[in-house]
């Protein structure tokens, strides 16, 4: 005798809400992933940077917070992960976090080894109260909006630390923009070979990994744009932040498209 398995309507609508609630939030960690992160975030520092030299640096931090906040509104908004969504608020925690970073040191004159040290904090703040509200650090439990917003605040937290170690490191230890950048890619492979070879675990080797995206990216789009006075290659910050911003359209494009044959595919079979 067969079971009827169809669910009455109030079930119905629980199990579809249950469903879209553990549709993920953020990509897989790919490769290109990686590469687009790093992209993010030079395009950030010169955007910032750019704008900060241009126009009011007072204007220029509140269209930097107008811009960030309506694409973490978008990202909120999407009930599961869109690629050029989520790329887009990356790109806008980017510059905007920049922005945040560069307030304390150009703005109130805090040293950059203090707000390294602060936004530190800041972010390790952030991982206490996410692990200990959730119980896990991993990006591939974003499925609630309370571990979302956890998710970008940490993201947040890495670009303002990133842009102040970056800066340390390139101004205030006189490595330079190219120095610095060399430096950081070679930091960005330990948590790598913690992991590989010496079985660090996966969580706390991304978010190393990441948090050293944001300097690496950074110093060398610097090393770029700024004057041969100052140990770069005196492109322009204006060029080089049209330049990585096309490069991220590219990939995130490319992403969209892989995302969409996927959807394709698992709707056909």
């Amino acid at each position: 005798m067969s079971k009827n398995l169809s669910l009455p309507g109030n079930m119905a609508a629980v199990t579809n809400t249950r469903t879209r609630s553990l549709v993920s939030k953020v990509p897989e960690v790919t490769a290109l992933f990686w590469v687009i992160k790093v992209l993010t975030t030079g395009m950030g520092e010169t955007t910032s940077d750019y704008l900060a030299h241009t126009i009011d640096p007072v204007v220029a931090v509140g269209i930097g917070a107008v811009c960030f906040a309506a694409a973490l509104v978008l990202q909120f908004s999407a009930k599961r992960y869109i690629a050029w969504v989520y790329w887009l608020a990356v790109a806008m925690v980017s510059i905007f976090g920049t922005m945040v970073a560069d307030v304390l040191h150009v703005g109130l004159g805090v040293p950059y080894l203090v707000s390294t040290i602060f936004y530190g904090a800041v972010l390790s703040a952030v991982f206490i109260l996410w692990h200990r509200t959730e119980k896990t650090l991993s990006i591939h439990s974003i499925h609630t909006r309370r571990r979302e917003i956890f998710y970008w605040a940490a993201v947040l937290a890495t670009f303002a630390l990133g842009t102040a170690a970056g800066d340390l490191t390139a101004v205030s230890l006189r490595l330079g923009y190219l120095g610095s950048g060399m430096l950081f890619a070679v930091v960005m492979a330990i948590p790598a070979l913690m992991h590989i070879k010496f079985g660090l675990g996966a969580i706390p080797a991304f978010w190393a990994a990441y948090i050293v995206t944001r300097p690496l990216g950074a110093s060398f789009a610097d090393w770029m744009g700024v004057s041969h006075e100052r140990g770069g290659l005196g492109w322009g910050t204006a060029w080089v932040s049209i330049g990585w911003a096309a490069a991220i359209i590219v990939l995130v494009g490319v992403l969209a498209t892989s995302q969409h044959r996927a959807k394709e595919s698992a709707t056909a079979a």
